[in-house]
C-alpha cells in the first residue's frame, strides 16, 4: 500500500471515528434540559424511597407498620414533588422533610404522606376525600392508587394552584373544592377512606358520618400549644368506631368558619 493510500485510510478511519462521536453528542444535545432534569428528579425520588423506607422499618415499634404497600412506594416514585412546591424549594423537594408552600401553610414531610397513605388501606377500587388540600402532593400520590380522590382546601389561593398543577401534570381522577372541609363533602358520600392534612382539637363527627362501613379516616388530633397524635379511626359495619393512636405528629391547624358536631 502506497503512503498516499495510507493516508487517506487513516484520515478516513479518523473522521468515521468522530463523525460516529458527533452524531452521538448531537442526539443528546437535542434532549430538552427539561428531560435532563427529569431524570435527575427521577433518581432523587428513588433516593427518597430509599430514606422513607429505612424510617418505616425504625419507627416500625409505634406505628405498627414494618412495610409500606408497593403500590404506596410505586405512588412516591411517579409523583413529582418538585411541581408541588415553590420554584424557591425545588432543590429541596425530595428531602424527607416538610417545605412552605406559602398562606403560611406546608406539605407534608414525604415520609408522614406515605405512612398515612399506607394507613388508609386503600385500593383502585377506593374513593377518597382529602381535607386540606394545600399544594396537593398527597391527593396526587392517592390519585396513583385509588379510583378518584375529592379534596377540599379552604384557602383560595391554594386550591386554585393546586387545581391547574394538577391539570398540567394530567391528573383526571382528582376533584379540587375550594371551600371549607371541616363538614366533609357530603355529597359524594361514602368514602373508603378519609385523610386529613392539618389537627383538629377533637375529631370533627360529620367526617366520621361520611366514612363506609370497613372505612378509614387518618387524622392528626390536638392543640398547637400540646402533642398532636396521629389517629385511624376505623368503622365497623354496625358504625361502631375504634380508635388507635399511631405517632406524635405536629400539623398546622385545621382552620373553619363554623362550629360543628364534635366526636368526644
Amino acid at each position: 500500500m502506497g503512503i498516499e493510500l495510507k493516508i487517506k485510510t487513516y484520515w478516513s478511519n479518523y473522521f468515521s471515528m468522530y463523525k460516529f462521536i458527533i452524531i452521538k453528542l448531537f442526539l443528546l444535545l437535542s434532549i430538552a434540559p427539561s428531560s435532563f432534569a427529569e431524570i435527575g428528579y427521577l433518581d432523587l425520588r428513588n433516593a427518597l424511597v430509599d430514606v422513607i423506607e429505612t424510617m418505616v422499618v425504625n419507627t416500625q415499634d409505634y406505628t405498627g407498620i414494618n412495610k409500606l404497600d408497593s403500590q404506596v412506594i410505586e405512588a412516591i416514585r411517579n409523583v413529582p414533588r418538585h411541581e408541588f412546591v415553590p420554584d424557591i424549594y425545588k432543590p429541596y423537594a425530595y428531602e424527607n422533610r416538610p417545605l412552605p408552600i406559602g398562606e403560611n401553610q406546608t406539605t407534608s414531610q414525604p415520609y408522614i404522606v406515605a405512612i398515612m397513605t399506607n394507613l388508609g388501606m386503600i385500593d383502585k377500587n377506593s374513593k377518597v376525600l382529602e381535607v386540606g388540600t394545600g399544594s396537593d402532593y398527597q391527593a396526587a400520590i392517592l390519585a396513583e392508587i385509588v379510583q378518584h380522590v375529592y379534596t377540599i382546601e379552604l384557602i383560595e389561593l391554594l386550591g386554585t394552584k393546586a387545581r391547574r398543577v394538577l391539570n398540567d401534570l394530567g391528573y383526571k381522577n382528582i376533584t379540587v373544592r375550594i371551600g371549607d372541609g371541616y363538614d366533609g363533602w357530603i355529597e359524594h358520600a361514602t368514602y373508603d377512606a378519609i385523610i386529613v392534612t392539618a389537627a383538629p382539637d377533637k375529631v370533627p363527627q360529620s367526617l366520621l358520618d361520611q366514612l363506609s362501613p370497613g372505612g378509614r379516616l387518618i387524622i392528626p388530633v390536638g392543640p398547637q400549644t400540646r402533642t398532636q397524635h396521629l389517629q385511624v379511626l376505623t368503622k365497623d359495619q354496625m358504625g361502631n368506631i375504634e380508635i388507635r393512636n399511631v405517632m406524635p405528629v405536629g400539623f398546622v391547624p385545621l382552620t373553619r368558619n363554623e362550629s360543628v358536631e364534635l366526636i368526644k
